[in-house]
């Protein structure tokens, strides 16, 4: 792989809130805690980060704190999706002034756009921005597998960098990297599939699970790209519970409910999403007592 926009892992940072407002001073706290761990990357307000229920100022300003925080120590890549292309590309514009390093840009959930529709979503935020673009695809969420096809048209675009791939299909992996060549990089979008995807030639994972584990995340990917696969796959099993614990309900439940146990005060998940279940509670206290 030629330069990708980053290598190894990326945290997608849980947003805080104290009193139903975003904690900032708790966001620089998590951003010191990654840069300390070894994370060159995070992406703010994505869907660990709970964007759905961010409203744009906040989004900005997190992204703004973040960055003058960070400075040259970590890539501060912006959650600027939407399911209307206009609002993502405001929202993008937005984030570049605000000093964002890179955008993470879901694809349009609900709409269900058709692949020219896709193609004409993603070409409209990149030709918005100079800055590097991650096409995020995660069908579970948003309704629609992006195909190959419209990978493979993404990445003649120069300054889209790549894919988080959060479709679980492995195999998609192989034809994404034989249809676009050396220079589209692909992320996984999941944590169980980190040394699989690398092992493929992907260049890390976005991850949930180094919110709580950073160190962990960075030792396994570093393995991964010293191909010294071995001691990656080993890592990747060590971690395996952890993960599982962190995705028994729909993520930043898990997650943000963990943060709380190992020290950093988060707070809980804005409606819709609530607090963890009776037995993901239980769960979770045995872990990490």
């Amino acid at each position: 792989m030629k330069n990708p926009f980053f290598s190894g892992v990326c945290t997608a940072l849980v947003t805080p809130f104290l009193d139903g407002k975003v904690n900032y001073p708790m966001a620089k706290a998590l951003l010191s805690r990654q840069i300390d761990a070894g994370i060159k990357a995070v992406v703010i307000a994505g869907t660990t980060g709970e964007s759905p229920t961010l409203t744009d100022h906040e989004k900005i300003e997190l992204f703004r704190q973040c960055k003058e925080f960070a400075g040259d120590k970590c890539t501060v890549i912006a959650g600027t999706g939407s399911n209307s292309t206009a609002h993502a590309v405001h929202l993008s514009i937005q984030a570049e002034q605000a000093g964002a390093d890179g955008l993470l840009v879901v694809s349009p959930y609900y709409n269900k756009a058709t692949p020219d529709g896709l193609l004409a979503h993603y070409l409209a935020v990149a030709h918005s921005v100079s800055i590097p673009v991650i096409v995020y695809n995660v069908p579970s969420r948003t309704g629609v597998d992006i195909p190959v096809s419209v990978y493979k048209r993404l990445s003649n675009v120069p300054n889209i960098a790549g894919v988080k791939e959060a479709s679980t299909d492995l195999t998609k992996v192989s034809k994404i990297k034989n249809a676009c060549g050396p220079n589209f990089a692909v992320w996984s979008g999941n944590d169980d599939l980190t040394v699989p995807v690398m092992a493929l030639g992907g260049a890390g994972v976005i991850s949930v699970a180094s919110n709580v584990c950073p160190e962990e995340m960075v030792a396994m990917t570093q393995a991964a790209i010293n191909e010294d696969y071995e001691s990656a796959s080993n890592m990747q099993h060590t971690l395996q519970p952890l993960i599982d614990l962190l995705f028994c309900e729909v993520n930043p439940i898990p997650v943000k409910a963990a943060m709380n146990y190992i020290g950093y005060d988060c707070g809980t998940c804005r409606l819709p999403l609530c607090s963890p279940s009776k037995d993901c509670e239980l769960k979770l206290k045995s872990y990490f007592s």
